[in-house]
């Protein structure tokens, strides 16, 4: 899940950040106290009673383990955190001692001073060591660990089971192979799209860039600079956007589509493919098409191979104006432990972090076998930099695609001015 912070905010929150006082601790307070109330900010989910039984769980454990602490959750819905972020960065008397946040965050979060480094508590803990390699990269920056993988998302090939056996199709294993076969669905029945996409979809682009080896950016001395621009990034540019035609997506409906778009035309019957994740099969298994649909991971370039996914989700880290440094950083331990992420799969299907726990959960559960195998196969993360929150926020890369297929400019000319504006994030976040 990315849950972006308003690039304006930035400059603000870092000084407020910058004028507490340190300590050896990196802790922006002088106290760590080992009793009294930790204060705990997660999402609210759509139905959020599941989860809550896992940390109502969670928290009675913890509390019984450390005599004279008490804990206490807030659900914060996710179209206000970026004030209630905000107001905890600025206020540390107001500000929880752990809290969850989006994977894409982490940079921002760390730029604007509001995290815990814990990495030598991260190093020492036991479990660390099972962490998927993208999911630590998302708790990292610029070497350094703030915060501990509490769930991944990443997207694969929905397939219409029935469309594909009336129209003798297998799915494909290429992505030449995927762009002629939702041609084939579209023209056999012009109802469907064949591959619903969409031109705001930007997780759902992504994998055409780097199945073609391109990347977003490249770092060096820990800064970045775009390659959304190079000559490979451009092939999977142009391979994403022509999928927008009258052919397969007419680009009048879909160059406006988003990812939620996209997973609600397949699950309504209207579309022959869709890439969507782990965490879209409730909405599939609760659409018309429920029984009469497959994943697959998203083919490659190459015969076999598996388009590289970006690996999204959710952390848990530690304020940095926590005054309870052990005790938050042993709940935050807690709260992301694989026992909680296992109980949090069967609770919400969220995929644990672990691998030895997906497998355990691809094992119970069929449907997440295509998503652990896409993992598997390499997953992509996005730049760990400030910026990229500015870039996101800002549509940058959206714009670029709806420039593409709506024909006022090609490919070589929006991936250009896409890679300036990028520039000019990376560059104001330092």
């Amino acid at each position: 899940m990315k849950l972006p912070v308003p690039a304006l905010l930035v400059g603000a929150l870092f000084l407020a950040a910058a004028c507490a006082p340190q300590t050896s601790s990196n802790s922006a307070s002088d106290k760590d106290d080992k009793s009294g109330t930790l204060r705990v900010w997660l999402f609210q989910e759509v139905g959020n009673d599941p989860k809550q039984k896992v940390v109502d769980s969670v928290v009675a454990g913890f509390e019984k383990a450390h005599d004279g602490t008490k804990v206490d959750v807030e659900y914060i819905p996710v179209d206000t955190r970026a004030q209630r972020v905000k107001a905890a960065f600025n206020d540390p008397a107001s500000a929880p001692d752990v809290m969850e946040y989006g994977n894409t965050d982490t940079a921002g979060y760390v730029h604007d001073g509001g995290l815990l480094d814990v990495t030598k508590d991260f190093g020492a803990w036991s479990e660390a060591k099972d962490t998927d390699p993208t999911a630590r990269q998302s708790v990292t920056v610029a070497g350094k660990v703030y915060g501990a993988p509490f769930y991944v998302g990443v997207r694969a090939l929905y397939y219409r089971t029935d469309v594909f056996k009336d129209l003798g199709l297998k799915p494909p294993t290429t992505m030449t192979e995927l762009a002629a076969t939702a041609r084939a669905i579209r023209k056999a029945k012009p109802d469907l799209y064949g591959l619903v996409v969409g031109g705001a979809y930007t997780y759902g682009a992504m994998p055409f860039i780097w199945a073609d080896g391109g990347e977003l950016a490249t770092a060096e001395g820990g800064s970045y600079t775009s390659a959304i621009d190079s000559a490979a990034a451009q092939k999977g540019i142009k391979e994403y956007t022509s999928l927008f035609g009258d052919d397969n997506c007419p680009a009048a409906k879909c160059a406006g589509f988003g990812g939620n778009d996209t997973v609600t035309a397949f699950a309504a019957g209207k579309a022959g493919m869709a890439i969507g994740g782990d965490f879209s099969h409730a909405a599939v298994e609760a659409g018309s098409v429920k029984g009469k649909y497959a994943v697959v991971p998203l083919p490659g370039a190459t015969a076999g191979s598996v388009a590289p996914a970006f690996a999204g989700g959710n952390n848990i880290g530690v304020l940095k104006s926590t005054t309870h440094r052990t005790l938050a950083v042993a709940l935050m331990e807690q709260l992301a432990a694989k026992k909680t992420q296992a109980a949090m799969f069967d609770a919400m299907g969220f995929l644990p972090t672990f691998k030895d726990v997906r497998d355990q959960a691809a094992a119970k559960e069929p449907f997440v076998k295509p998503f652990v195998a896409t993992l598997a196969a390499g997953t992509k993360f996005v730049p760990a930099s400030a910026g990229w929150s500015q870039i996101d926020s800002s549509l940058v890369l959206p714009t670029m695609f709806q420039e593409v297929v709506s024909g006022k400019k090609s490919v070589g000319a929006a991936s250009q001015e896409a890679a300036k504006k990028m520039d000019a994030a990376f560059g104001s976040a330092g």
